[in-house]
């Protein structure tokens, strides 16, 4: 696989459908693509490159309309990947909240310098 691809799954949408087949592995590529809002073309292209991966496999089952259906489960590999995933999304996210957190600390600052300066005006 191409480091180009492997960087192709270091996205927000791998480890939602990560977090998705651990929760429910019966869910269909459909149910996949309604539930977090990809277009189903999106969700086998990432179903496809995650088997790839080996970070998921897919197994035959008859669901209850006599049709023959998947079954995704994480590997071990894959249960590892997603807690990586998982931390680096984490630290990301906590890289965010924190430059928020600045920005809100200095529009407060702003708002309460406007209110000095229009109470001293009256």
């Amino acid at each position: 696989m191409t480091t180009q691809k492997k960087k192709k799954l270091e996205t927000d949408d791998v480890l939602l459908v990560l977090r998705e087949i651990n929760a429910n592995p019966q869910m269909t590529q459909r149910d996949l693509s309604a539930r977090l809002g990809l277009s189903l073309g999106k969700v086998n292209f990432l179903i496809g490159a995650l088997i790839e991966k080996g970070l998921i496999k897919a197994e035959n089952f008859k669901n209850s309309k006599n049709k023959i259906a998947y079954l995704y489960c994480l590997t071990p590999k894959g249960i590892e990947e997603k807690a990586e995933i998982t931390y680096r999304f984490l630290k990301r996210k906590l890289v965010e909240y924190e430059k928020l957190e600045e920005e809100i600390r200095q529009l407060e600052k702003e708002v309460d310098l406007l209110e000095i300066s229009v109470a001293d005006r009256e």
